[in-house]
């Protein structure tokens, strides 16, 4: 609570409508999920508020959570082939290990996707694998 005397709703509501905030019920909401990695947390009937303060809107949820684990997804079939490397590497690490090794660009992205974007471990795999 905000320090001072205690205050009625009406004032607090004037008092968060000054420091920029306001709040706003989602009405008639029936279920919320959370997904984690291996639980779903499940809020069957909650009740949700958005509360916005200088543009960032935050959603506080209340209610039991029902906490069960989470389904798997259906495992790959065995024939298919791995995904390409991910060119989620800087571009800057990429063109690093394209001039150091002396590659073209796919191999750059294929060395740091194998060394998980160490710039020095893919040149140095590179470099090894030449002699």
């Amino acid at each position: 609570m905000l320090p001072g005397n205690p205050r009625n709703a009406r004032q607090m509501q004037m008092m968060m409508r000054r420091l920029g905030m306001t709040t706003e019920e989602v009405p008639d909401v029936e279920e919320v999920i959370v997904v984690t990695k291996s639980k779903e947390h499940v809020f069957h009937a909650p009740e949700v508020t958005i509360l916005t303060v200088q543009g960032v809107r935050t959603y506080q949820v209340v209610g039991a959570p029902e906490i069960r684990a989470r389904l798997s997804a259906a495992p790959a079939p065995a024939s298919a082939s791995p995904p390409p490397p991910s060119t989620s590497a800087p571009e800057e690490d990429i063109r690093l290990v394209m001039e150091q090794a002396n590659v073209s660009r796919e191999e750059a992205i294929e060395a740091l996707f194998q060394s998980n974007g160490a710039p020095a471990e893919a040149i140095l795999k590179i470099l090894s694998r030449g002699r």
